[in-house]
């Protein structure tokens, strides 16, 4: 199983940027697809963003889509989510997620099978 740690929360005004980091251990990096989730006060985790194993094609969810970029350097075991454009409605716990199965689903949290302990993103108006 790998072990992942985020990193790069923080408080942030409406309209700035941040950029999370998801560090990897304990497994073949490239072996596993990730993806981001986010769970807001009282609310589901709901789905972000995805990785393909290679890095070469990602997934957004529509409310963040052009905002969020996904990206992972395998060689460094990480994988980022920056965060521009940032609005109130995004503040959250932001949870890093790999899976080592294929699925065609890639925004279902139950297909994921290792998770981060979680980072807190806060927008202010």
């Amino acid at each position: 199983q790998v072990q992942l740690v985020e990193s790069g929360g923080g408080l942030v005004q409406a309209g700035g940027s941040l950029r999370l980091s998801c560090a990897a251990s304990g497994g073949t990096f490239i072996s596993y697809a990730m993806g981001w989730f986010r769970q807001a006060p009282g609310k589901e985790r709901v789905f972000v963003a995805h990785s393909t194993r290679s890095g070469f094609i990602a997934y957004y969810a529509d409310s963040v889509k052009g905002r969020f970029t996904i990206s992972r350097y395998n060689a460094k075991n990480t994988v980022y989510l920056q965060m521009n454009s940032l609005k109130p409605e995004d503040t959250a716990i932001y949870y890093c997620a790999a899976r080592d199965y294929y699925y065609n689903n890639y925004d279902d949290p139950q297909l994921y099978n290792n998770w981060g302990q979680g980072t807190q993103v806060t927008v202010s108006d």
